[in-house]
């Protein structure tokens, strides 16, 4: 075994995900065999109590087509939501019953982008799954997409379980597929090969990763599940990219599967959040020099420096910070309404608070609610 597949043995939290394809038919519904195959797998892993395991799980939507009469999953958003209503009950269920056969105990944690960005839920959020995981529950996580809107969406559940990994400090992330890895072609051809190990992004820079999952009740596909491994990755968690029905060897350590050394370390939990799940609300235009003491100098947003407000935004939402050209150069939580800002622009916040009171003495983007966007 080589040292990284040991430490994919000896990871003791591991958040797995499993896409819709994985557990359901094409026509929608559960399929009850798979899901308790995936069950037998992770209730074997955990066996012992020395490994922690935190479940990712789609397939609300795609078990709620059946019971609503949906031949396919909808494409407007309010469909989507009403199947999702039937199909998250459904898909819990499914799993209390399944793990209830080794006397684990299931807790269900729906979350969206926009809980994950702001502080306050953000702590609720790992506070809740913290302690279901030290009551020896196993946390079955999934997007709330019965409230989700297209702005606070994740998109997909596989960038939501790389944010969940990093949110409960996991040894590792599994992402199991209908695929049982990263190929450097279409796997459907022949003289195409699976890639075992990635160490860095230049690694598959070559490789054409298509979009499309096989069983069409998914929203993800191969890009999802590389950003996804890209953003655990560089968030320092390894990743191990393979099949459902290879999970077992997957999660043993065995050699199946793409494996994703971790290429960075770890950062301050929402600030991961921030950049690859929240969607900004608007768009704050900053001077030169605002924008070299933001970016250079790590510095807080100030009212002094900003030149022009967009979007119609209120205190705590994401917004994209840009320089005079457009560019975007970082994104932060807001702390005022987009309409008090103009009567602040360029101006010091001394006398701010002396025109307006002490709560007009703060900063429009404090440091510690800023991420840097490179590139």
């Amino acid at each position: 075994m080589t040292a990284a597949r040991q430490s994919v043995a000896e990871a003791q939290r591991v958040v797995v995900k499993v896409g819709s394809s994985s557990l359901t038919t094409a026509s929608g519904g559960l399929d009850a065999d798979r899901v308790d195959a995936l069950v037998d797998v992770l209730a074997k892993s955990r066996s012992g109590g020395e490994r922690e395991i935190v479940l990712v799980s789609s397939g609300a939507i795609a078990a709620g087509l059946a019971p609503l009469g949906l031949v396919r999953r909808p494409k407007d958003l309010a469909r989507q939501q009403a199947a999702a209503s039937v199909g998250q009950g459904l898909l819990v269920a499914r799993y209390t019953a399944s793990f209830a056969r080794y006397g684990v105990r299931v807790g269900q944690v729906l979350l969206t982008s926009d809980d994950m960005a702001r502080r306050a839920h953000h702590r609720n959020a790992s506070r809740t799954l913290d302690q279901l995981l030290a009551m020896g529950a196993l946390p079955v996580v999934n997007e709330n997409d019965t409230v989700a809107t297209d702005e606070i969406r994740f998109g997909d559940n596989d960038r939501l379980a790389a944010l969940v990994a990093h949110l409960v400090h996991a040894d590792l992330l599994v992402l199991l597929s209908d695929v049982d890895g990263l190929y450097d072609g279409d796997p459907a051809r022949p003289g195409t090969s699976r890639i075992d190990e990635v160490r860095g992004p230049a690694d598959i820079a070559h490789v054409e990763i298509g979009s499309a999952g096989k069983a069409g009740v998914g929203t993800g596909g191969m890009v999802t599940k590389v950003e996804a491994a890209r953003i655990a990755a560089a968030a320092g968690i390894p990743v191990v990219l393979t099949s459902a029905s290879q999970a077992g060897d997957a999660l043993a350590g065995r050699s199946t599967g793409t494996y994703f050394h971790r290429t960075g370390r770890r950062s301050a939990d929402r600030l991961l959040w921030l950049q690859h799940a929240s969607e900004p609300r608007g768009a704050l235009t900053l001077d030169d020099g605002a924008v070299h003491a933001v970016v250079e100098g790590r510095k807080s947003l100030l009212p002094a420096g900003i030149a022009g407000v967009e979007g119609d935004f209120t205190a705590g939402d994401p917004v994209e910070l840009r320089d005079v050209a457009g560019r975007a150069v970082a994104r932060g939580l807001v702390n005022f309404d987009a309409k008090e800002l103009p009567q602040l622009l360029g101006r010091s916040t001394r006398d701010l608070a002396r025109e307006l009171g002490p709560a007009y003495e703060r900063e429009v983007v404090h440091r510690d609610d800023l991420v840097l966007l490179h590139g």
